[in-house]
């Protein structure tokens, strides 16, 4: 279905507004109640519960089953008691035997006896080690004029080779007369005559097409012949619409 021209609303057909014309405020339900109104009690459903918050509740149901010896109290009834297992026994001093010792490992005092060494693990660094090396320090050079307070000796440099000024310039390298730039004589000078070639020119004419003997078609012409009468349809005028006052009578 295509789309449908909205009209628009003539204010003369308007003689007021009808009973849904106004925005009153709902009487029905809890939200934007009238608040001239009473409101009814309303009640609403729920949604269902899903099957898994039944087995992540830990809580018990009212079919459980309390004990007979439970009281408010506490647990009613004769004591009990519960086994451990045997405690281990504290065992005494173990005193080593003469073969426990091994007497000749060890070198008898007073004999000379070979130099023996053992190897130590690597000394470690220290984390914190605030002292700077001797390696952390940039001193400045001393050749040159680069210490302020120290006496340097002199300092040369080499540039390139000039080419004007120096011993290898060729003196006998003049400018040639094409080197200079040569004046215009119109400016010190008298200025000769001076000629333009215009474009040719064309008489003023009218260029445009004109239509020709077949372009006419005077057998289409019927206003000096008799025709029948024709009619056209108008537009539809709004009966709404103010008339027209010409003549006032006082």
């Amino acid at each position: 279905m295509g789309d449908e021209e909205q009209k628009g609303v003539i204010a003369a057909r308007e003689t007021g507004p009808g009973p849904g014309r106004y925005a009153l405020p709902s009487t029905c339900g809890y939200e934007k109640h009238d608040i001239t109104k009473r409101m009814q009690p309303s009640y609403s459903f729920g949604q269902r519960l899903e099957s898994s918050m039944f087995k992540k509740d830990s809580s018990p149901g009212p079919g459980y089953m309390v004990h007979p010896s439970i009281t408010r109290y506490g647990k009613d009834g004769t004591p009990c008691y519960s086994i451990l297992g045997r405690a281990k026994e504290q065992n005494s001093f173990k005193t080593p035997s003469p073969g426990a010792y091994s007497p000749e490992k060890v070198h008898p005092q007073g004999e000379k006896h070979a130099p023996s060494y053992s190897m130590g693990q690597r000394t470690r660094y220290r984390k914190r080690d605030t002292t700077p090396s001797p390696n952390s320090y940039s001193l400045p050079q001393l050749l040159g004029n680069k210490v302020p307070c120290k006496h340097a000796s002199a300092a040369f440099s080499m540039t390139g080779r000039s080419k004007t000024g120096s011993f290898a310039e060729d003196l006998a390298k003049t400018p040639g007369p094409g080197h200079y730039r040569i004046l215009d004589p119109n400016v010190v000078k008298r200025r000769g005559p001076a000629y333009s070639i215009l474009g040719r020119s064309y008489m003023p004419g009218d260029s445009t097409q004109k239509p020709g003997p077949g372009a006419h078609f005077p057998e289409r012409v019927r206003s000096n012949k008799k025709a029948a009468p024709s009619f056209s349809l108008g537009i539809r005028h709004s009966e709404f619409i103010t008339p027209l006052i010409i003549d006032v009578h006082d």
